[in-house]
């Protein structure tokens, strides 16, 4: 009977301080500043688009195809970290001290943003913004709020002298 009170213990013990250990982890992660909720595709779906929403004259360009992301698979939650000319991305619910992805701000084009649809909205934190980019020539699709957005797509356009950026 003792040996099970304790044996409880442990793993209520353990668990707690699992849960402790992730707000530590955030909190170190932000202490920095610069972060922001930011959702990023793991697993972008095969028929990815890599042609940008508008035309030349910002026009928009008719979809030939339907919406693929509209499935609401490969989404992770995670937090951005503007860190000089680049994006660090971690993911919520790891344990990692370092980022999973890091998004240089020269290798990323921007291509459109939507809202989410069928079961990403399921997916995704509310009020949420998909953008869609291009990185390194590969799509990417990152989620977040309006307002982190704004901050993005600032930051995008405020590299240096001589950097190519492209922000629709």
């Amino acid at each position: 009977m003792v040996l099970a009170l304790v044996v409880c213990a442990a793993v209520v013990g353990l668990g707690v301080l699992g849960l402790v250990a992730f707000a530590v982890r955030r909190r170190v992660i932000q202490r920095v500043g610069g972060t922001f909720d930011c959702s990023y595709r793991l697993k972008m779906p095969a028929d990815a688009s890599t042609q940008p929403d508008l035309d030349e004259t910002g026009e928009p360009i008719p979809a030939s195809t339907p919406k693929s992301g509209a499935d609401g698979k490969g989404w992770v939650f995670g937090i951005g970290r503007y860190s000089g000319d680049c994006i660090e991305w971690f993911r919520v619910f790891s344990y990692a001290p370092r980022p999973r992805r890091i998004l240089p701000r020269t290798e990323i084009e921007v291509l459109g943003r939507r809202y989410p649809e069928g079961q990403e909205e399921l997916a995704l934190l509310s009020g949420s913004v998909v953008l869609r980019c291009l990185h390194n020539g590969s799509p990417l699709e990152l989620a977040m709020s309006e307002d982190a957005l704004t901050g993005f797509l600032a930051w995008l356009e405020a590299a240096p002298p001589g950097q190519r950026v492209n922000v629709a």
